[in-house]
């Protein structure tokens, strides 16, 4: 069996730019995937544009969206470590992965996309034929991931990610700093999201794989995985 080697990115950012607001990484949005990878004795590393502290969500922590996986692991120290000492974009961009995943969390919105070193990753990673995953708002960090024949990386790929009426529902309109859904729309992807709101809802094109929101992370983790060993047997 393959041990993979898996790069979580997340966010730096810890509130909206309104500033009254706290942000971060919405956190069940990476521990299902981490808990997946770990348990099948993956190597994982995590990293963020800037490196060092990943804030958390608290909205994320709160009683109903912390879910049991994503308890159990913000009650581990060791684990929290690991997200207070995150690795640089820059430190990273040159190892190789299985997998890059982006992470979500409204602060990806603000340091996802306009990351150049970011987009350099992806951009390797996927015309290296590895797999790219990206949940809820850190779909935002494909936008404007161009490949090397200038073409937007989204353009033409089924997709999904957090839509404007989620975003209604989250109460978070008036602070996000643009629409995810419109964007991806604009870049030319072929978007698709869950008849109902806030379901889970994951699309597979290729080697790229995105899930919508929160509520997806379960599934994603299993498709991924799913999709990983599928490569792997290629």
């Amino acid at each position: 069996m393959s041990i993979f080697k898996i790069l979580i990115i997340a966010t730096n950012v810890t509130t909206y730019a309104g500033g009254d607001l706290e942000t971060g990484l919405w956190l069940s949005e990476l521990t299902h995937l981490y808990h997946e990878a770990k348990e099948k004795g993956y190597e994982v590393t995590f990293a963020s544009p800037n490196g060092g502290n990943v804030p958390i969500d608290p909205e994320s922590l709160k009683r109903f969206t912390l879910d049991k996986v994503s308890r159990k692991y913000w009650q581990n120290n060791s684990f929290r470590g690991l997200l207070s000492n995150s690795k640089s974009l820059a430190e990273v961009r040159n190892e190789k992965f299985d997998l890059v995943y982006l992470a979500g969390g409204h602060g990806t919105m603000y340091d996802f996309p306009d990351d150049t070193i970011m987009q350099s990753i992806i951009q390797n990673q996927y015309e290296s034929g590895k797999m790219v995953a990206a949940i809820c708002h850190g779909v935002g960090g494909l936008l404007n991931v161009k490949l090397s024949d200038g073409e937007y990386l989204i353009k033409n790929k089924r997709i999904t990610g957090f839509n404007w009426f989620e975003e209604s529902l989250a109460n978070r309109k008036k602070e996000v700093p643009f629409n995810l859904e419109a964007g991806l729309k604009k870049r030319g992807s072929k978007y698709g999201k869950a008849f109902i709101p806030m379901t889970s809802h994951v699309v597979v094109d290729g080697n790229l794989i995105t899930g919508q929101n929160p509520f997806s992370s379960k599934k994603m983790a299993k498709v991924v995985m799913k999709e990983l060993t599928q490569i792997d047997s290629k």
